[in-house]
């Protein structure tokens, strides 16, 4: 019987319908035109942290092992529809190499035009090229048809393991997918839906989210979403500044966000309203720079006129750490603080340690919440830590994921 999985996208009657797996899909002797996320952080040429391209091996590992013909293709960085030499996918290409054991990796010249067409047309079974950077042209991030046919020549079958650009209408996950027969999910794709299908579904309870980050607008969406599912709402980092604002705090030089404040105010009566526990600190961290060394703790009504508030304090940590500890689900992204500084990473950290012993169900939502629990020395400690942060809030939110919604 053949390996399907449910993505969750809806038909017309509005029923769950199907994607194939990669597993399902005939690849012997095929090209393998394979979308992954290689926007992967780079000091000059080396790549400083090659999480994302670890997370695509099961999926290219089996595509060689199979015998396809692997073309692999992603975009790195914002070039705007321009070649930029410094966001070449060359150092990728040498560290997927590494990663492989294989003596090269062919990286194209550009990812259309004769050398990449030769460099495709030259592979065996067994073989991959990595095409150049695809945000290099701006058909790319145009969605444009034109460009998604110049790189649907290259496939016999079409594979979508890029979560983290799942919910970008972008040629290479969107327009090019539809012009393949043979297309379905990778199994990084396939194991990002079904974790966040989890969350989506019934839950061991209490459901607990923790939400933090800069901007309340940038989290609205998953946030009223969320009110409808969760036990309980933590809100932590600068946009816990916004709803502490919202209560008649002042918060000095911090970041707030002076036209959310009516909206805070009403999540903050949609919680109380649907008997949802929202958590929002009771002492802060605060600084006067980000570059301070050392942060001052402080109460509500303590934050000066010139400084900022850089993290929870360590009041509040003990509260959130010990409601994270005892959640039946937690769904966590954004950070609780100034991560980056030793200084404002005490409330990051106790979360992604209280979130490491928790024995429920746990997910972390991409995003910089990754680069902390990284930091932390804790990714391993979680049932699934996502490569999207924000094709994943999308996800929580209910929207539908333009790379999915081609799949079908």
């Amino acid at each position: 019987m053949a390996h399907r999985f449910l993505a969750r996208p809806t038909d017309s009657k509005g029923e769950s319908v199907p994607i194939r797996s990669l597993k399902d899909l005939p690849i012997a002797g095929r090209r393998v035109f394979c979308r992954v996320d290689f926007n992967v952080p780079l000091d000059g040429t080396t790549v400083t942290d090659d999480t994302r391209i670890r997370a695509a091996l099961p999926t290219i590992e089996h595509i060689l092992e199979e015998g396809g013909r692997l073309v692999l293709a992603s975009h790195l960085g914002r070039p705007k529809g321009k070649r930029v030499p410094e966001l070449s996918l060359e150092p990728a290409a040498q560290r997927l190499a590494e990663l492989l054991g294989v003596g090269e990796v062919v990286l194209t010249d550009d990812c259309v035009g004769d050398g990449a067409r030769k460099v495709v047309g030259d592979l065996r079974d067994g073989q991959v090229a990595l095409l150049e950077n695809l945000r290099f042209h701006p058909g790319e991030k145009a969605n444009d048809e034109a460009f998604a046919k110049q790189l649907a020549a290259y496939a016999d079958v079409y594979v979508n393991d890029a979560f983290g650009a799942a919910h970008r209408a972008h040629a290479s996950v969107n327009a090019l997918p539809k012009m393949i027969g043979l297309r379905g999910a990778g199994l990084l794709l396939e194991k990002e839906l079904a974790a966040l299908d989890k969350l989506r579904g019934e839950v061991q309870r209490p459901y607990v989210a923790v939400l933090g980050g800069a901007k309340v607008s940038d989290k609205i969406g998953v946030i009223e979403a969320l009110l409808s599912r969760v036990n309980a709402l933590v809100i932590g980092g600068a946009m816990a500044n916004t709803f502490l604002a919202a209560q008649g705090r002042s918060l000095g030089a911090s970041l707030v966000e002076d036209e959310k404040l009516a909206l805070a105010r009403s999540v903050i009566a949609k919680a109380e309203e649907k008997g949802v526990d929202l958590l929002l600190p009771t002492d802060l961290r605060v600084g006067e720079s980000l570059e301070d060394t050392s942060a001052e703790v402080v109460g509500l009504d303590g934050v000066g006129g010139a400084q900022m508030a850089l993290d929870i304090g360590p009041e509040t940590e003990k509260v959130y750490a010990d409601r994270v500890r005892k959640g039946g689900t937690v769904f966590w992204n954004g950070p609780m603080g100034l991560f980056e500084n030793p200084a404002f990473a005490h409330g990051t950290t106790a979360v992604a340690e209280a979130m490491a012993t928790c024995p429920g169900f746990t997910v972390v939502g991409g995003g910089d919440s990754v680069a902390a629990i990284q930091q932390a020395g804790l990714a391993s400690r979680y049932d699934h830590v996502s490569t999207g942060g924000g094709a994943s809030l999308e996800y929580m939110e209910g929207k539908k994921l333009p790379g999915v919604e081609a799949l079908l």
